[in-house]
């Protein structure tokens, strides 16, 4: 159990009541209202840069693959019919916050959850496989109030503890081999967060805060992604993980491994090694810092990242033969 003052700790965690009363106050705008603002919000496209442009419509194809004239199925959602679920619901808000400008009777496949599979339509998804075919899977900036969550350090990385730190879920084969080789190395402060499993692996819970007395913060994928990379590569400690097998809004298949996070083998073998390395190169630690940095930040502009989204459903709704490009 974790002390209640760490429960209540949410200094560097986004607000989920702020982001429930902007929930409340878009849905008690009627839908005709965002319809009518569509033309506007995409011709914002136009009036960028060429550079801008550029960037926009390179982020738009990354999310949505889709050919021209792709069959949505049989099974796909009105969007008037598309309510709110009895779970995921962080989900469902992320998506309407888009859908609710597009035409009531347009349809779509929404694949919610940690989604690891390419479906076999055309899908709105938060996740999916980097490598090979993954065209139909089309992703939004889903339950994003949990994954994409950015902090401030202030600590440098040369006054940080020598150190790997960890916590999560370990009930995954991959995860669960990373704590039988690591769990008592001098060099790794690691715990489970669960208890139903290893018991002998569980230790007390630390905030995103205490994570960064740490020159060193593990993000080995769970189900999916990992949660904790959009925080820690804001921070002033670095990532360390195997290259990713899967990428979200983030883009994780874009990271470069040893520029944007510290890359170790996938069997987990040069661990030590690497982090020797870098405790005894800090230049080089901080460079990987300031292109981490660097590369949160393209996430920030709000109103770029609705133009982005707003492409992304256009796009699907134009090449599965539904609507006529605006």
């Amino acid at each position: 159990m974790r002390p209640i003052s760490k429960r209540i700790d949410i200094r560097d965690k986004n607000s989920k009541f702020l982001y429930y009363v902007k929930v409340l106050g878009w849905h008690l705008v009627p839908g005709i209202f965002y319809r009518s603002k569509l033309r506007k919000k995409i011709d914002r496209l136009s009036n960028l840069s060429e550079t801008e442009q550029a960037y926009v419509k390179f982020r738009v194809s990354y999310y949505n693959k889709l050919s021209p004239s792709q069959k949505i199925g049989d099974h796909a959602t009105l969007l008037k019919n598309f309510s709110l679920p009895e779970k995921q619901r962080a989900y469902y808000f992320d998506t309407r916050e888009y859908t609710r400008y597009f035409d009531p009777s347009l349809k779509a496949n929404f694949l919610f959850g940690d989604i690891t599979r390419v479906p076999d339509e055309p899908s709105i998804v938060k996740s999916r496989p980097i490598h090979g075919n993954n065209e139909n899977s089309v992703i939004l900036n889903l339950d994003k109030l949990r994954h994409f969550n950015f902090i401030t350090d202030d600590t440098r990385f040369e006054d940080k503890k020598n150190m790997l730190v960890g916590r999560g879920v370990v009930k995954r084969e991959h995860r669960i081999r990373f704590y039988e080789m690591y769990f008592n190395h001098p060099m790794c402060n690691l715990g489970q967060i669960n208890t139903n499993k290893n018991p002998h692996w569980v230790r007390e819970f630390l905030t995103i805060r205490e994570h960064l007395d740490y020159k060193f913060i593990l993000c080995l994928e769970g189900n999916d992604v990992a949660t904790n990379l959009k925080w820690v590569m804001s921070s002033n400690s670095l990532a360390v993980m195997p290259k990713p097998k899967f990428e979200t809004w983030f883009m994780e298949g874009t990271l470069v491994g040893n520029k944007h996070y510290v890359e170790i083998k996938d069997d987990y073998s040069d661990l030590e090694e690497r982090l020797h390395y870098y405790i005894n190169n800090p230049h080089e630690a901080n460079e990987i810092i300031r292109h981490a940095h660097a590369y949160v930040e393209q996430f920030k502009n709000k109103q770029r990242e609705d133009l982005i989204s707003l492409l992304v459903l256009d796009t699907y709704f134009k090449n599965t033969g539904q609507k006529k490009s605006l």
